[in-house]
């Protein structure tokens, strides 16, 4: 239902913690329901977006392939036509790229793979006017996964979108973390349209910086006016921790090789993940902050210790209020599985200037 306080309804789908809810809020739109499978991720929802609301989300514990639109509906007390945008962002591990070397993934037999067909049953049977669909990169790439992308693509054009898909870098959008996700939105009644970057420098595959954009925001600055409160679990220990002090800012394992000029060297060349005792550099911004790091993997703070919550949700544009239910383990699943909001808000008001907005049609305040 309707209410005065909002021009547009959207219903959220793979929730997570809400960190696209949460930037397509800030936009002025009104997430009536958010559904989410992951009980811990739940309580975050509720948290955050039904607690103490006016206009609470109707947060639905569940799994998509065995909820109706027509349950979500009523659970969300929306009638047919109120729903203006779907948002969400299926499971990647079907499409992760850090998955390739399980076979059945490389061929294309995950189950999850299954869940973008339950993402374009609920556009279907909801027509909202707009969506945004969030997952990793890799899902773009010429390999097993182009069967899953052009069959997502298809069956969202013959619903009568205007599709648009794009890579975006987080950190050109002023995100202080270098992290590449795929962004598919659609429209009915014309081509949505992508921000324009605001902030430029370099990073891995890219050595150009626009003078004309911001540089981008860094770590140092991200963490500015943090409280410097200690958290359990966060020293590194184990076979490798002892080795995190002498690696330099920025730097990796690689720093080890006998090719980086290491006397006595601990590391083959190549032979672990890029992120493999990655400290992060307090003038660059982050690498992407993974939801189930392994002991090993970074990024870690300069000071040679894991990052703190407060640090995560910062380099995550979460702001500082948010809460994050759970355990140390289930908040880092939560962060890294997120969109930055930041990144979600700047996506979420060009879609709506580009392809919804009504000519003419003054906005509501």
């Amino acid at each position: 239902m309707r209410d005065a306080a909002h021009s547009l309804i959207a219903v959220s789908l793979f929730s997570g913690a809400g960190g696209l809810d949460l930037g397509v809020e800030q936009c002025g739109v009104h997430v009536a329901a958010a559904l989410e499978r992951d009980p811990v991720a739940c309580k975050t929802l509720k948290r955050n977006f039904a607690e103490k609301r006016e206009h609470p989300t109707k947060i639905i514990q569940g799994d998509i392939e065995e909820i109706s639109v027509s349950e979500l509906r009523t659970a969300a007390g929306l009638s047919r036509g109120d729903v203006d945008l779907v948002i969400g962002g299926p499971p990647c591990t079907p499409f992760s790229k850090s998955g390739y070397w399980i076979e059945y993934k490389r061929a294309g037999l995950d189950p999850d793979r299954f869940l973008l067909e339950h993402y374009v049953r609920f556009v279907k049977e909801l027509r909202p006017r707009a969506f945004i669909m969030e997952n990793v990169h890799a899902l773009a790439y010429k390999n097993h996964n182009r069967k899953s992308l052009d069959t997502l693509r298809s069956a969202l054009g013959e619903l009568g979108y205007h599709i648009n898909e794009r890579v975006l870098v987080a950190a050109e959008y002023g995100v202080p973390q270098v992290r590449q996700r795929l962004f598919i939105i659609g429209a009915k009644a014309r081509m949505p349209v992508f921000p324009k970057a605001t902030h430029s420098g370099t990073y891995e595959t890219k050595r150009q910086f626009d003078g004309d954009l911001k540089p981008f925001v860094t770590c140092a600055q991200a963490f500015r006016g943090l409280p410097d409160i200690p958290e359990s679990g966060e020293a590194v220990g184990g076979l490798y921790g002892h080795l995190l002090p002498e690696i330099p800012t920025g730097d990796n394992y690689l720093f080890f090789t006998r090719e980086r000029g290491y006397p006595k060297p601990k590391f083959k060349w190549r032979s672990r993940y890029w992120t493999f005792l990655l400290k992060l550099h307090p003038e660059r911004p982050s690498t992407t902050i993974q939801a189930q790091p392994g002991p090993y993997i970074g990024p870690f703070h300069w000071d040679n210790r894991r990052l703190r919550v407060p640090e995560l949700k910062a380099l995550q544009t979460f702001p500082h209020s948010f809460v994050f239910e759970g355990n140390r383990r289930a908040v880092q699943v939560q962060i890294g599985n997120a969109v930055p909001p930041q990144l979600a808000r700047l996506v979420g008001d060009s879609l709506i200037a580009s392809a919804l907005d009504e000519p003419g049609k003054e906005k509501s305040a």
